[in-house]
């Protein structure tokens, strides 16, 4: 029997080859060339990247074959997901490979834009002794606004403890006893902005947090702020942090990810206060180490059809068939539960009713947590961060199930307790021979709608003309209705319409449209993939 074909399209470390070990056959080529990578991709099972091949969907309908892609490194911007989930393909990634190696560069282009270095190293080396007039500033009790408090957010506070900055913080998803754990002091973001004499950016690239420090930004920040990003090109604006380096705003800047790579000779490139690097934050022996060894092992067990709990689309392993179609279905759920909380969550109970509930359902719980981090967190959550990333920011767990269900064969429900003590609770479904996913209930409101990639939730006193005024309002923002599922509460005089709809809705067109029809509660939810 031949052994399976691995193909390594980049430079990896030998400790990744030998974690693939002897039962595997390793073909080399250089993925940075197209005819080359398409010609050596046919017949191959699996392929290991970093971050110069583009496997596309044009390379995953070449590979006849193939059954994993595997990215050492945590980002996947080089890695068609959508096409390889619906080719089959499992993609898988090293998630936690980087997170020191990032935190410890933030640190560095904190240190170096407090210091000048930047400026001190390129006039030096032109024979310039500009000592005088490159006076830095110390870090002690100087104020770190950390935006963004996930796993490299907190080991930046650990850090930047010991050199006795005052640390505060931003981030919507996490409760005052995890920040309070770190030694932060939350507040809202226009504080941060006032107060910061740092500021370091660990966020999610989201339609939320892109540009979400420009302009507007940059006027409310304390003058002589430092900027500091190596989360994701495009949080910071950078036109607009050279305008504020320029007008004196910002003293400084350190940048590392850029919204277009490699970015373009810009006026940010030319200021002597910005340090910039060509997105170096995974550049360390050790992190590409650990995420060439991690995506083997990752290698090794989908092909021996194992459980892959760094799998980012497809769990793969020894899941029940009946289990399996729950597993995107579970993700969705999470998800839609994080937008309806729209704040820090303390506990998540998953729930799972009807004929698959004797059966090893954790895999099921597993993806609804991954759902709910996956659009909190700057870095992509897999079957086996989702329960760090839960304790670390203090959300308690539990499952339930049972075999009673009287509308559908299998249901599974997602409920959340929020910092507030609010409850928000969705259910939903897998029918038909398509698996088709359904939302079935949200907040205690039964509907059956199928679970689209962009919806619109609203709560309203139950009375006449709503409907009317839902269409007439999407209709002049351009946006078309799919389906429609409304649900009276019993008792309460309110209903609940959820819509799927083509296209994503701005914020502004759902702000508008809950106040014409004078909204409870209204949440666009948006579940499309990276």
């Amino acid at each position: 029997m031949s052994k399976p074909v691995v193909l390594i399209a980049e430079n990896l470390s030998p400790a990744t080859i030998e974690a693939l070990g002897p039962d595997f056959e390793t073909r080399s080529c250089n993925g940075a060339d197209r005819a080359e990578l398409l010609s050596a991709i046919t017949d191959v099972d699996a392929i290991l990247v970093r971050s110069a091949t583009q496997v596309d969907a044009e390379a995953i309908a070449a590979a006849k074959k193939l059954k994993v892609v595997a990215r050492a490194g945590v980002g996947l911007d080089n890695v068609d997901v959508a096409a390889a989930t619906k080719a089959g393909v499992m993609v898988v990634n090293a998630p936690t490979s980087n997170v020191i190696s990032a935190a410890e560069l933030t640190m560095t282009h904190i240190l170096a834009s407090a210091r000048n270095f930047g400026e001190g190293h390129v006039t030096l080396r032109n024979g310039e002794w500009k000592r005088s007039k490159l006076n830095g500033v110390e870090l002690y009790e100087k104020t770190l606004g950390i935006i963004g408090l996930g796993r490299i957010g907190g080991l930046v506070a650990e850090r930047a403890k010991a050199f006795g900055m005052r640390l505060v913080g931003y981030d919507p998803y996490i409760t005052q006893a995890r920040a309070a754990q770190m030694g932060v002091e939350v507040m809202s973001l226009d504080d941060l902005l006032a107060q910061s004499d740092f500021i370091t950016v660990h966020m999610p690239k989201t339609p939320e947090t892109l540009g979400m420090l420009g302009k507007e930004a940059f006027a409310k920040a304390k003058k002589g702020v430092r900027i500091i990003n190596v989360a994701r090109g495009g949080i910071v604006d950078e036109a607009a942090l050279a305008e504020a380096v320029s007008a004196g705003i910002v003293d400084g800047a350190g940048i590392d990810v850029w919204s277009q790579e490699p970015p373009e000779h810009g006026p940010l490139m030319e200021l002597p206060t910005v340090n910039v690097t060509p997105h170096l934050g995974a550049s360390t022996v050790e992190a590409q180490e650990k995420a060439g060894v991690s995506v083997a092992k990752s290698v090794r067990l989908a092909l021996a059809g194992d459980l892959v709990p760094d799998a980012v689309n497809v769990s793969g392993g020894a899941i029940h068939e009946d289990v399996r179609p729950g597993i995107p279905l579970a993700e969705r759920l999470g998800r839609v539960a994080n937008a309806l909380a729209g704040e820090p969550v303390t506990h998540f109970r998953f729930e799972v009713r009807g004929e698959i509930a004797d059966k090893d359902v954790s895999v099921l719980q597993l993806s609804g947590l991954k759902g709910l981090f996956k659009d909190v967190v700057s870095t992509p959550v897999s079957y086996v961060n989702a329960p760090i990333l839960a304790e670390e920011r203090g959300v308690t767990t539990e499952l339930f199930t049972s075999p009673v269900l009287e509308s559908f064969r299998n249901q599974t429900t997602v409920v959340v307790t929020t910092t507030s003590g609010r409850q928000v609770r969705v259910s939903g479904t897998v029918t038909g021979p398509k698996l088709v996913q359904k939302l079935t209930e949200v907040d205690g409101y039964e509907l059956e709608i199928e679970l689209a990639e962009h919806l619109l939730v609203f709560k309203y006193e139950d009375r006449p003309g709503i409907i009317g005024q839902f269409g007439q309002a999407l209709g002049r923002g351009g946006i078309n209705i799919a389906g429609m599922q409304v649900s009276r509460g019993e008792g309460t005089g309110e209903a609940l319409s959820v819509m799927a709809v083509d296209s994503e809705v701005t914020q502004e067109v759902v702000t508008a449209l809950a106040g014409a029809v004078d909204a409870s509660q209204f949440t666009a939810v948006n579940l499309t993939e990276d």
